[in-house]
């Protein structure tokens, strides 16, 4: 089953759900704001992605550029800061099996569905 990493306050995210629904594939929609994901689920996430860590944040935001602009931190660190303000986490994530990618753009999903 497929599962979508979303917000629903983001037009990038809205698409890419409206591209899943299209798909007629069976998914679950985790809001992860509202449910954030564990550091475990956050790592094998980024395993799937083959991203770091710091790959995955959103430098743009505003508790990113007040608290953590300019530090250095661990992968273990920013695995820890991602799920105590998880609005640093970019978006949405797909994840299907063993895959996972970043819908921006939105079209990205369809490369593993």
């Amino acid at each position: 089953m497929l599962k979508i990493y979303h917000n629903t306050r983001c037009s990038k995210s809205r698409c890419t759900l409206d591209l899943l629904k299209e798909s007629g594939q069976p998914y679950e929609v985790v809001e992860y704001l509202k449910n954030a994901p564990s550091e475990t689920e956050l790592k094998e996430i980024l395993q799937k992605l083959n991203l770091k860590p710091e790959q995955l944040l959103r430098k743009g935001e505003a508790v990113y550029k007040e608290n953590f602009a300019g530090k250095t931190f661990s992968d273990e660190e920013w695995i820890k800061i991602m799920v105590e303000n998880p609005v640093l986490i970019e978006r949405p994530i797909v994840v299907n099996g063993d895959k996972a990618v970043i819908g921006r753009p939105p079209e990205n999903v369809l490369t593993i569905l």
